[in-house]
Order: C-alpha cells, then structure tokens, then sequence
C-alpha cells in the first residue's frame, strides 16, 4: 500500500505547481518550500525538532532553512500553499478519471488515515490532526500525506533502534541500492562527514573494508524494513482485506501517474519496480 500512497503524497515534492504554490507566498528555492511545507505542521519551530523528526538531514541544512522560513511564510501560509499545490498536480494527474471514482478513493484513504495510532509518531500525528479537507483531490492527498508520515515515525523508529545515526544509515543504502552524489547533496553532508561515517560503518561491522555491505548488515536492515512495515499496517487492518484491495485498485491509476514526475534516484525510496499482488512486477511509469 506504501508504494500507491506514497507517489500520491511525494507530488508536493517533484511537481512544477507544487514549487509554484510556494513561491506564490514567498517560499521561494526549493528547499525552502520543502523544509516550510512539510514542518508546518508542527507550527514555528526551530531547526532542532526537524532534525530529529526528519532524521536523514544534515543539521547545518535544515538550520540554512529554520527558522528563517517563518519571517517569509507563517506556518498557516505553508499550509495553504503546500494543499494548493499538491491539489494542482493532482488534478492534472486525475482530469480523466470520474468523480466517483476520486471520491470512493478519497472516503477510503480517509478512513485508513484515521485509523493510524499517533503514540509516539509526531509527524503522522500533526497531520493527522490538520483539517478534513473540503474537496475529495484534498481529502486524498492529505490521508496519503498522513499515512506516510505516520510510517515514516515508525521507520525512523526502527532505525534508532539499529544504533545507526542518521548519516551512516543513508551512507549505508548507498553502498547497497542508492547513490552517494545524489543523496549527499541532497542530505547536505560534507565529503568529511561522509567519509567519517563510512569509516565507522566498518567498525561496528555494517561495511567491509572493501566497502562491501556485510551479510550480518543486510540482514538487520531487512529487519528494520520489517519492523516498519509492522509499524504500519493498523490502518489496513481496520480496513480489511477486501477494502484494502479496492482501494489499492483505486489508487493504481492515480499513483502510476503520481510516480511517473518522481526521478528515480529520489530520496524517498520508492522502488523502480512495483510488485503486484500477482507477485508480477509492474515497471514504473
């Protein structure tokens, strides 16, 4: 389910009326727009709750952003801005589709999105706290948004309990299936603290000298995966089977073409291919 909701939620990111929206309130440069609109939630905050709560970024980058944003956009502005443009995409993304089809997709992610337990997760509780959204394009991003920063929490969660920082966890994946000069720069690491958390990640066993990821690392981090995907199934649970599986039906058209404005080196680890519930892969579009 993670891979239909998360392309829907990631248009905020990669979509030209998403960046447009933001700096139609003077969020102007991208970073501004995506460390404003995704900690808005949380209300003015400094850079120091983001650091913790978005986990992968270097401090100095997030501080470049925090709080300064606040003085060229309140939080409430953000939140506009990010809902005006993700909406935007959306409906560029759906004008073929038919209304009812949009609204038993929204009414379904909804209900799972209010299913979602908030001890512990502070993003997904933010969101889901926010507003119901009057309009189904709105109600659907925002469930989404909701779902996939109440599994983030719970990632991040399980992350912590590797004994990884951040930094090694992203140097980590990229010795096994991502890209250093992409996500460095993305992530706002120096070469030094890269090269320093590499060094580590052999101490503690999780590389080998040749930089190779060991068997005992790939094992645990596949426990990680595990553990976040049981973090995160209490809303299809209490969606059921059958709904789940409709819902899932639903979201396909809108997520395959979600998916296909997201580059394939992007940050937020979705995967090039999509299991269906075949067990084919449906290449993504």
């Amino acid at each position: 389910m993670w891979t239909h909701f998360e392309p829907v939620h990631a248009v905020t990111y990669f979509h030209p009326r998403a960046r447009a929206a933001y700096e139609a309130v003077g969020l102007r440069g991208y970073w501004r727009g995506y460390f404003a609109g995704r900690a808005a939630p949380l209300g003015p905050v400094p850079a120091a709750p983001v650091v913790a709560a978005f986990f992968s970024f270097a401090p100095d980058m997030v501080a470049r952003a925090l709080p300064s944003v606040w003085r060229l956009a309140t939080p409430a502005e953000a939140l506009r801005a990010r809902l005006t443009g993700a909406v935007q995409a959306l409906a560029e993304f759906t004008y073929e589709l038919p209304e009812a089809h949009l609204v038993e997709a929204a009414d379904l992610l909804e209900e799972a999105a209010g299913r979602v337990t908030t001890a512990g997760r502070v993003l997904g509780a933010v969101n889901a706290a926010l507003p119901r959204g009057e309009y189904p394009l709105a109600r659907l991003w925002q469930a989404a948004t909701t779902l996939r920063e109440h599994r983030g929490d719970g990632h991040v969660a399980a992350l912590v309990g590797t004994g990884l920082d951040p930094l090694e966890v992203v140097a980590w994946r990229c010795r096994t299936d991502q890209y250093r000069q992409f996500h460095q720069s993305a992530r706002g690491w120096t070469d030094e603290e890269w090269d320093a958390a590499e060094e580590r990640l052999v101490e503690k066993g999780w590389l080998a000298a040749d930089r190779s990821p060991t068997a005992s690392a790939t094992a645990a981090f596949r426990a990680v995966e595990e553990a976040t995907d049981r973090a995160a199934i209490g809303p299809w649970r209490a969606l059921g089977a059958e709904r789940t599986a409709r819902l899932r039906e639903l979201l396909e058209p809108i997520s395959s073409r979600c998916l296909s404005i997201i580059p394939p080196q992007a940050p937020i680890g979705l995967p090039a291919q999509r299991p269906d519930p075949s067990g084919a892969a449906t290449a993504a579009r």
